[in-house]
């Protein structure tokens, strides 16, 4: 099972979309507030696989080569839920085949 962070610019609620996944918040794992980078090494460290945002300055401040974590990118045009949720579908085919040290956008 793929342990999956969710980006604190994501609603609380998105996380419910995927039970069949170990997904936790960012507030949740204690790490609200921390940069990208930062982050992204804290949620190495702690196993997550998965870090999903809506942040799209992260594929330019970020570089993913030798990263255990892979990023999937939302492109939703607010980050409210009713948003989120006409992306879910794809969001959840990614998961299936996502790997370490990539970066997928989700039109």
């Amino acid at each position: 099972m793929k342990k999956i962070l969710i980006d604190e610019c994501l609603p609380r609620k998105f996380k419910t979309y995927f039970s069949a996944y170990d997904c936790v918040t960012v507030p949740e794992a204690g790490w609200a507030g921390k940069k990208n980078g930062e982050l992204l090494s804290l949620a190495e460290s702690a196993g997550f696989q998965v870090f999903v945002s809506l942040d799209a300055g992260i594929q330019y401040e970020q570089n993913l080569t030798g990263r255990r974590i892979a990023i999937i990118l939302i492109a939703a045009v607010s980050s409210r839920l009713q948003d989120l949720l006409l992306h879910v579908q794809s969001v959840l085919a990614t998961l299936e085949s996502i790997e370490a040290g990539q970066l997928v956008r989700i039109p």
